[in-house]
């Protein structure tokens, strides 16, 4: 029944911030749309076939989930580069790696992962796949 995820909403409590890290730290292309009912302007982050919506903290579209909360995501990105060429890339960025990399099960084979955070505290992960 279910091929695969289109997008999902991220509620940050801080807009400039978030925008921040999700283009230029992660690489995502910032996008303005309008939608809704009435229609309104909405943001969003596209990476490849996918895109993460935003909502600010008070401010969320409807519908919307029963208790959005900045920091309550665990999200698992699969990079487009190598794991060592993202951690230069994060080192570059000055924004630190909590943990990794380390091995893991991604859900089609192995990963390389290393583990940080964003702005509101969301835990990141960026994984290579192992082949």
């Amino acid at each position: 029944m279910i091929d695969h995820l289109d997008h999902l909403v991220l509620t940050t409590s801080n807009h400039d911030a978030c925008v921040d890290f999700y283009t230029r730290v992660l690489g995502m292309k910032l996008e303005i749309f309008f939608g809704g009912s009435p229609k309104v302007e909405r943001k969003s982050f596209r990476f490849g076939n996918q895109k993460i919506n935003l909502h600010i903290k008070g401010s969320e579209f409807e519908p919307k989930a029963n208790w959005p909360m900045p920091g309550s995501l665990d999200l698992c990105f699969i990079s487009s580069m190598p794991l060592e060429r993202v951690i230069q890339k994060l080192r570059f960025a000055e924004w630190p790696i909590e943990e990794g990399p380390v091995l893991r099960t991604g859900a089609t084979s192995k990963i390389s992962s290393v583990y940080i955070r964003d702005p509101d505290l969301n835990l990141i992960e960026i994984s290579e796949i192992i082949s």
